[in-house]
């Protein structure tokens, strides 16, 4: 059977949504793709059961209540419902643990999640150097990151030093949570990547594969991991 993968939408106003890049890229990587409303905190355990799998999709900002900071300047827009949901499912995918693809804000969600905490606005609060929301089209690569010897991540990218990512936000992982260790940074410092070091069941990464992989299908890699990971962990 497919893996069944989980993958979170966002909410604005009375609708939900998601692009369709991120199912896209869970079924060719051989996964069978199911979207996620968030609908309040009573399915988590039943979440758990039936699925194989979580993506944690990107969107919005996280609210800074969550790692123990007030609301900064350059804070963007928040959504308490989704905040509450996602990171609720995230803590049982830690807890009980299952694979977790966290994609973008799903990175800094998955961190939250797990202890860590994140730059609410990368221009006014670091040092950074580089472009991080890029004016170009959403599949194509600007800026290069280095993938940090003996990660998971490395591995999954065959080995690679660098490689070229898009990239499309202003916040970031600041302290990675306790378990976590960095799999990837740009040029200027900012934590790229983060992955778990007790399984081989958690990765987030801050760019968007998803919109990248048909054209470098290295970036494919990513959702093959996921599936591999889902069928592996399977318990029948």
């Amino acid at each position: 059977m497919l893996p069944l993968i989980g993958i979170t939408c966002g909410l604005e106003g009375e609708r939900y949504y998601i692009t369709r890049y991120y199912s896209q890229g869970v079924r060719a990587a051989g996964g069978l793709p199911v979207l996620l409303p968030p609908l309040g905190t009573d399915g988590f355990s039943y979440y758990h059961q039936v699925l194989d799998g979580l993506l944690l999709a990107g969107g919005v900002d996280v609210d800074p209540v969550y790692f123990s900071e007030e609301p900064l300047p350059g804070l963007g827009e928040i959504s308490p419902e989704r905040d509450s949901f996602e990171l609720g499912l995230t803590k049982c995918f830690l807890e009980q643990p299952k694979p977790i693809l966290a994609i973008c804000r799903g990175m800094q969600v998955l961190n939250i999640a797990a202890g860590g905490s994140v730059w609410q606005d990368l221009q006014t609060q670091s040092e950074m150097m580089l472009k991080h929301m890029q004016d170009a089209p959403k599949w194509y690569s600007t800026h290069g990151i280095e993938l940090l010897p003996d990660t998971r991540l490395k591995k999954i990218f065959h080995n690679q030093n660098i490689i070229r990512v898009n990239s499309f936000h202003h916040q970031a992982v600041r302290v990675p949570a306790p378990g976590f260790q960095v799999g990837a940074r740009s040029q200027d410092g900012v934590i790229e990547a983060i992955e778990s070091t007790s399984n081989d069941l958690w990765l987030g990464v801050q760019w968007h594969p998803e919109c990248m992989w048909e054209k470098d299908r290295l970036q494919l890699e990513l959702f093959k991991w996921l599936v591999s990971a889902c069928n592996t962990n399977k318990t029948y």
